[in-house]
């Protein structure tokens, strides 16, 4: 059965039938017992410098590139930063200096504000404006990301942001009145400089599995336990930040539901349930059908699609996502800098593996010290390989034709 006609299934169906019974909470309290949380980021600086930039080939043809062309107009040191996203905290007046490092040595042309921040709106904005000032004039603007989804996952707040409540309320609205309170809670990241939002969550979470269910259900992060409670509430919540000119980002493709486990915090995160044709599927093609622009993978791995990778990793997983559902937007992966998901492998490797299968964003956003590892690993791959050099290039095209709707 193609993708369409998959997801036209699910939305035919799912109005009638409910299922049988990252970036993650960072410092809020918690309730007293259950499933631990992520620990806090470790920023240390570093000094290794970046190697001098290579000019960027000339096409094999010969002809001059195109002059509309942005990505033309980079080095591949240029490209590869693009598809680099490092991590800052959101509570510190300054960027952090492994972040200053990985902007302005390895022109990583991403930040991610991280933990929690009571600061307000303003000096929210400061720090913006300091992280997007240490780019060059002539860079491509950044993508300036947070976790705003609600609840125990809402990293900025004080003065000038609203109290976002948890996803499990925020299902309970109508979708025209989530989509205008959105609307509202976007614009306000849009004020205090941020144009990408790593929300809404679209896991489906069967009703049996809240509880147990360590990332999503634990926390009350999913819009009900049905397929059309996320669907309708998850574009509702989507449609109203992008009315306010910032991107969500529906996640964890293909769905952390179903699992037990936290991957920000254990190894070895399975789920045997989730194929191809799932349901959990079909509701992220529902999100992209509504105009999803960008999808987070999740780290777990899915012995139906992938027995010997996680998602974040896996051509597999990308594969349903290019090829059944359509998606020709921009894929990010969720932390893999300090995740315990992917700690056996080296930083390195994580980036390469990621860009290898087919993702366009690598996300190291509670350790941004590892981001210069990543960038030369990225830089060295590349050089040797033309195949993964082009894989970087067409990564560095969706990523710079969302950058260019954004800036306009």
């Amino acid at each position: 059965m193609t993708g369409a006609r998959r997801r036209a299934t699910v939305l035919l169906t799912t109005a009638v039938l409910a299922l049988a019974a990252c970036s993650t909470p960072g410092t809020t309290p918690e309730p007293s017992a259950g499933p631990s949380r992520t620990p806090g980021p470790s920023a240390s600086p570093s000094a290794a410098p970046s190697p001098a930039p290579s000019p960027t080939p000339a096409p094999s043809d010969g002809a001059a590139p195109e002059p509309d062309d942005p990505a033309a107009a980079l080095s591949l040191e240029e490209k590869v930063g693009q598809l680099l996203v490092a991590g800052t905290p959101a509570a510190d007046d300054a960027v952090s200096p492994a972040t200053r490092t990985a902007v302005v040595d390895h022109h990583v042309g991403n930040v991610f504000l991280h933990g929690r921040s009571e600061a307000g709106l303003d000096a929210t904005r400061e720090l913006v404006d300091a992280a997007t000032a240490l780019a060059p004039p002539s860079a491509p603007p950044m993508l300036v990301a947070t976790d705003q989804e609600g609840g125990l996952v809402q990293v900025l707040r004080g003065p000038g942001f609203s109290e976002l409540p948890r996803a499990t309320e925020q299902a309970t609205w109508r979708p025209a009145r989530l989509e205008r309170e959105a609307t509202t809670w976007g614009t306000e990241l849009a004020d205090a400089g941020i144009n990408l939002n790593l929300a809404p969550v679209m896991d489906l979470v069967p009703a049996a599995n809240q509880s147990a269910n360590a990332p999503i259900g634990y926390f009350s992060r999913n819009y009900g336990t049905t397929a059309r409670s996320v669907v309708d509430s998850a574009t509702a919540f989507s449609a109203g930040m992008q009315a306010a000119g910032v991107e969500p980002v529906i996640k964890h493709f293909p769905g952390l539901g179903r699992v037990t486990e936290n991957t920000d915090t254990t190894e070895d995160v399975v789920d045997d349930t989730i194929t191809a044709g799932s349901e959990d599927v079909e509701v992220f093609g529902a999100g992209i059908d509504a105009g999803a622009r960008f999808v987070m993978l999740s780290n777990a791995v899915y012995t139906q699609i992938d027995p010997d990778r996680p998602a974040t990793f896996s051509p597999a997983v990308v594969a349903i996502l290019r090829d059944d559902l359509g998606f020709d937007g921009v894929i990010i992966t969720d932390d893999v800098s300090a995740a315990a998901a992917v700690d056996d492998r080296q930083p390195a490797d994580r980036a390469v593996s990621a860009v290898e299968a087919g993702v366009d964003l690598v996300l190291a956003s509670a350790d941004p010290s590892v981001v210069p590892e990543m960038a030369d690993a990225l830089v060295a791959r590349a050089q040797d390989d033309p195949e993964f050099a082009a894989q970087v290039d067409a990564a560095v095209e969706r990523v710079l034709a969302v950058k260019a709707d954004l800036d306009g």
